[in-house]
């Protein structure tokens, strides 16, 4: 069934003209949505209206506030299969993730409902005597959130839920590849109470998304997508001085040292490199391996890798669906050919697939003797293609792993507590794994990383408060 979808703006559905075509990339002759394509009117209808709904809003009891949210994660959960098949079916991650990210999603509603109950503040004592100080948080105003295809639910969740938990209104602008999903979400923020004007979703193109951070009327903006997009979004943001926060992707390295169990290292590069077909900005793209393991790692590795059922993701039996679009699967096609080209030795895969249906599958694909120079070792592919590089040692490791300019995750395979402690304080980025794949995160602690691959404050979990508030100091004479 093709689902016909609308703007909603001012807790209305509002229709458009031109629709976009959402296909299934197991299948690209199954349209799953047309979606609307908006232009500058919708802009300036969604901001104006998120602009007078905030006063209510971010005065309203934060029981108001943890009602809605709460209702919103228990009806989430309880829609998880249909809303994970239709994940499935738009973005291409295998059912069982579609049902897990979207479980991921109702969690984070929940997880904020009782944030917006702990907004918290601070009595302190003056160096003046009878003045008395208070600091307390309020809510910000509007904030523009834009975000990517890879995570459909479980990132509007988590940036959605932390803005309205703490009072703010929200205008939202999903990514091309997958409206559905994002409209299913909408659908029931709307259905669970949500006041007109409080959260509104538009639909369009990438010229939405920059007029929504050039508005004067946005106070914030909230971004997942790519690094160079991003440089601009901040460029925008701090020419008019609004909050801006930024998710830019990685290069994530996952190191191997010779006392790690072999087991345990292939089951985690497994994970990190080709589950959502590598789809992930925390995928482990690099496998930086000590030589004392590297052969066996490696024929360990290409054989679970060659074995990888790749196909329809609807299929139960499926282990990896195919990439978002065309575009995707040509940029990781594009990748392999230019690392043959350089002297990386494809191990497994390389090849292109066809299948009973017409659709955008990549062969998960190992490559052997890199070197840390590589292109393919220093740009973010975004699809099931792994990278090794040969390492003499730990020291030289950490120093592969910190070479680029990203750094979002990393992760190191030892039964060393001594080299997994040091790698922990060490290793230049915001999150770091030990004996776990670089993909992975809980909902309720800070995401994010360092250098290019975040700008401005963390998000989810405890963290999300610093974004999404600001801080009032009060002082009285008693």
């Amino acid at each position: 069934m093709t689902e016909t979808l609308r703007h909603f703006i001012n807790g209305e559905r509002v229709s458009a003209e031109t629709p976009v075509l959402s296909l299934n990339p197991s299948n690209t002759d199954d349209v799953v949505a047309r979606a609307p394509r908006g232009a500058e009117a919708e802009v300036e209808a969604a901001v104006g209206a998120a602009r007078a709904a905030f006063p209510a809003w971010s005065e309203a009891s934060p029981e108001v506030r943890f009602d809605l949210l709460d209702k919103v994660g228990d009806t989430i959960l309880k829609r998880r299969d249909e809303i994970g098949r239709l994940l499935s079916r738009e973005e291409g991650k295998t059912l069982a993730e579609g049902v897990g990210e979207t479980v991921r999603a109702g969690r984070i509603f929940k997880y904020f409902a009782g944030e917006a109950l702990r907004r918290h503040g601070q009595n302190l004592d003056s160096v003046r005597p009878g003045v008395e100080i208070q600091t307390y948080r309020q809510a910000v105003g509007v904030f523009a959130l834009i975000t990517p295809w890879n995570f459909p639910i479980a990132i509007p969740a988590w940036k959605t839920a932390p803005a309205l938990a703490f009072g703010n209104t929200v205008v939202i602008k999903p990514a091309g590849p997958t409206p559905a999903t994002a409209a299913a979400l909408a659908d029931i923020i709307y259905e669970c109470g949500a006041p007109p004007g409080v959260f509104n979703m538009i639909f369009g193109p990438g010229e939405m998304g920059a007029r929504l951070v050039e508005h004067p009327q946005v106070d914030g903006i909230s971004f997942t997508g790519s690094q160079a997009v991003g440089a601009g979004v901040a460029r925008a943001a701090v020419a008019r001085q609004a909050r801006v926060q930024l998710e830019m992707g990685g290069k994530n390295p996952l190191v191997i040292l010779d006392d790690a169990d072999l087991d345990r290292a292939v089951a985690v590069a497994l994970d990190g490199s080709f589950f959502a077909t590598g789809q992930r900005c925390t995928a482990s793209s690099r496998l930086i391996v000590t030589d004392g393991i590297h052969d066996r790692f490696v024929a360990a590795l290409a054989d679970k890798v060659a074995s990888l059922r790749v196909g329809d993701a609807l299929d139960p039996a499926t282990q990896m669906g195919p990439a978002v679009s065309e575009a995707q699967m040509e940029t990781s096609y594009r990748y392999i050919d230019l690392t043959r080209s350089e002297g990386g030795r494809i191990v497994t895969g390389g090849g292109r697939l066809t299948l009973a249906t017409p659709g955008w599958y990549v062969q998960p694909t190992l490559i052997a003797d890199t070197h840390r120079d590589m292109t393919i070792n220093a740009e973010e592919v975004f699809g099931p293609v792994a990278s090794i590089i040969r390492v003499k040692d730990y020291d030289e490791a950490l120093a592969v792993a910190n070479a680029g300019d990203f750094g979002l995750s990393a992760g190191i395979v030892t039964t060393s507590l001594k080299h997994a402690r040091d790698f922990q304080r060490r290793a230049k980025t915001g999150m770091v794994m030990v004996n776990l794949a670089t993909a992975g995160v809980d909902y309720h602690v800070p995401f994010g990383g360092v250098r290019s691959s975040s700008y401005g404050a963390r998000e989810q979990g405890f963290a999300a408060v610093e974004f999404y508030t600001q801080t009032k100091t009060a002082y009285s004479w008693a």
